[in-house]
């Protein structure tokens, strides 16, 4: 058996949970399986899998071997998919990695229109709001929204998001309603962290074309976009946030726009992918539908 065939075996080893279920999807025998993985750690020198009666689990070596067997292996995928691209479909597994309000509430329930479009394409989707290393995780793209400070990646603009500052109805009676930016100061606010300081983010307001930010107390900070969101509607205190997250929550009566002639400054969205991955079909179609798709949600959108 072959290097690549055993990683692959390897791979479908650890997705599965089992060396049984991995091989019937391989179509080789039981035996075969476990000899495969048996010879990777014989040649690496290393023990790979922690292995019990019942399922089959990952050591630190193991964890570390199976993401770059999904590189070396996706790489593979993608040579032979560029070759393959005018005469099929693009095939082959896609890894996406979403914030967890867009993915949500505008990506997921569009999908299925992608699937339709492209039915050999399989997705991976880490729905998270923090960073992630795109090489170390074998990630082919991620959608973010905000200012980008990673030059080492390809940055496609999609539009800005329009955001907007509201409340609950329950907080707005206990605190009054401010009129003016300065009158935040005297309320609460929901705390959101930044990833670089670990601070909360400040209230944000543009007026006449000038950034004002005034750091509000907070009674609760979250790094989880949509639980930051439903501890504005449970009454913590003021929330910023997208247009199509919290207008839902207004139009419901579950929140309150807050400072409708004064708003937090609109937020950049774009698709992010490591240099030369654009060229592999199957990322190329899914940046183009997402682009698409997200557009008609941003208020301006960007020249690519």
């Amino acid at each position: 058996m072959d290097r690549i065939q055993a990683m692959q075996i390897f791979v479908q080893v650890v997705t599965q949970g089992s060396y049984s279920r991995a091989a019937t999807l391989m179509g080789v025998p039981r035996a075969a399986a476990t000899q495969a993985v048996q010879q990777l750690e014989a040649r690496l020198g290393v023990r790979l899998l922690n292995r019990t009666t019942r399922h089959v689990s990952l050591t630190l070596d193991g964890d570390l071997y199976f993401q770059r067997c999904q590189v070396i292996l996706g790489d593979l995928e993608d040579a032979e998919s560029t070759f393959r691209a005018g005469r099929s479909l693009p095939k082959g597994r896609l890894r996406v990695d979403l914030p967890g309000s867009l993915g949500r509430l505008l990506v997921i329930p569009a999908l299925p229109d992608f699937s339709r479009r492209y039915p050999d394409i399989t997705l991976e989707l880490g729905i998270r709001d923090r960073p992630v290393d795109l090489a170390r995780e074998g990630v082919d793209c991620v959608l973010r929204a905000g200012d980008i400070s990673d030059t080492s990646l390809v940055c496609r603009p999609i539009g800005v998001l329009e955001q907007i500052t509201a409340a609950s109805p329950d907080y707005l009676k206990r605190h009054g309603t401010p009129a003016t930016p300065q009158d935040t100061a005297g309320h609460r606010m929901v705390g959101y962290p930044s990833s670089r300081t670990g601070r909360p983010y400040e209230l944000e307001f543009v007026e006449g074309g000038i950034l004002t930010q005034i750091a509000a107390p907070t009674s609760i900070t979250i790094n989880d976009a949509g639980a930051y969101i439903a501890a504005g509607v449970a009454g913590f205190g003021l929330v910023q946030g997208p247009r199509y997250h919290l207008d839902p929550l207004i139009a419901s009566g579950q929140m309150v726009e807050v400072l409708p002639g004064v708003r937090p400054p609109a937020m950049p969205l774009s698709v992010l992918y490591p240099p030369g991955r654009h060229r592999l079909p199957r990322l190329r179609v899914f940046i183009d539908w997402l682009c698409a798709t997200l557009a008609p949600s941003a208020v301006a959108v960007a020249a690519e």
